[in-house]
């Protein structure tokens, strides 16, 4: 059954209604094959660029629809229910777009931007490096200019959409200061030296590929510095704060999903003559996968409406982040139980879910890192 939602609007319902229709017809009925295939979705980003859900959150002006994140992360939840991959990719997307979006000049704006949220360019975004993750001020990728370039050099490591995107706003160190000598460059996909590694071999979102990407030399002209020399590691935190309710909202999706199927299937499967949602032992095992979804629902939007308001959110972003995720790992495991044996095969889509739950605990700082987040703000 689909989530009950208290919308804003008549129009952000009806945007929240093609949305629906969208994953329903176009985004579910591939993730299975997709995802067994390891192929990468594509067509259906610029599918989502024509109808207007990759720039939801950013202004009409450059071809965005200056929606608020409370709706914006709702949509998000809808397609990740749908097909986690493409809903991951959808969140990644948003945050690449985020530097330029705010840190921009309007000349830079007024080139890029409109084809990143039209879907004719996707988007990628390279902060972490293989020993830089948690600690992400200790990135090594260096840029020196040369000229009216930069050139580049380091391996960037776990990047969504490598190999596959268009763009990749990447970090970089201009300076020697630990966290002030990082800069942020709009990396076109086509530069020379650019290159990226053999896809990694995940144990899910498989139809999302994942590489390193290699810089060897490679020349970024200096009119792709966004902000200014420096800004770099500001621009990247404050992407990750709002990338983290995207997350919180993927996770929000596919634990719906789960808890739908699990459903689903009790409701159609009988044992000593009754359905086994009547039985006390799964009945309640899903009353309680039921309470952890609405209430990490509660945690995303409650961040998203103080983002709206221009409150402060950050420490409502990482509980959002690690409610949301921690739940939808415990949420998918629960379904494969209900399941029973059905639930450990391909046939049904929750071993699937199961295995695609797991990594959003660790990416976009991990939860380990939320706590460390959460307990300074106190």
């Amino acid at each position: 059954m689909p989530a009950e939602r208290l919308l804003p609007s008549t129009e952000a319902a009806d945007l929240l209604a093609l949305t629906r229709e969208i994953a329903t017809r176009e985004l579910a009925p591939l993730a299975a094959e997709y995802e067994e295939q390891g192929r990468f979705p594509r067509e259906q980003f610029r599918l989502l660029g024509r109808s207007g859900l990759l720039g939801l959150p950013y202004p009409e002006r450059w071809g965005g629809s200056a929606l608020p994140y409370e709706v914006y992360l709702q949509v998000l939840e809808e397609i990740a229910g749908a097909w986690m991959s493409v809903g991951v990719g959808l969140s990644v997307h948003t945050m690449s777009c985020y530097a330029l979006a705010e840190h921009g000049t309007d000349a830079q704006r007024e080139r890029w931007l409109p084809d990143m949220l039209a879907g004719d360019l996707l988007g990628a975004y390279a902060l972490s490096e293989s020993q830089s993750g948690s600690d992400a001020a200790a990135l090594s990728t260096k840029a020196v200019l040369d000229g009216d370039a930069y050139r580049v050099n380091g391996t960037k490591a776990w990047i969504t959409h490598g190999g596959q995107a268009d763009f990749y706003t990447t970090m970089v160190r201009t300076g020697s200061d630990r966290t002030r000598g990082i800069s942020c460059l709009l990396v076109d996909a086509a530069t020379p030296g650019l290159s990226a590694a053999a896809p990694e071999r995940k144990m899910g979102l498989t139809g999302s590929t994942t590489t390193q990407m290699i810089f060897a030399d490679a020349l970024v002209p200096t009119d792709r510095l966004l902000g200014a020399e420096g800004d770099g590691f500001r621009i990247a935190l404050t992407a990750l704060n709002s990338g983290r309710l995207g997350i919180a909202a993927c996770a929000v999706g596919l634990a719906q999903a789960a808890l739908d199927e699990a459903v689903a299937y009790a409701r159609g499967r009988s044992q000593f003559g009754r359905a086994i949602i009547e039985f006390q032992g799964i009945e309640f095992l899903l009353a309680d996968m039921a309470a952890a979804v609405e209430s990490a629902r509660a945690t995303y939007l409650d961040a998203a409406r103080r983002r709206d308001r221009g409150m402060p959110f950050v420490r409502q972003a990482s509980v959002a982040k690690l409610v949301a995720t921690d739940t939808a790992m415990k949420v998918t495991t629960d379904a494969v139980q209900v399941l029973g044996g059905a639930g450990y095969t391909r046939d049904f889509p929750v071993e699937r879910y199961m295995r695609e739950a797991k990594v959003p605990q660790i990416f976009e700082g991990t939860n380990q890192i939320q706590r460390v987040v959460i307990a300074r703000n106190l």
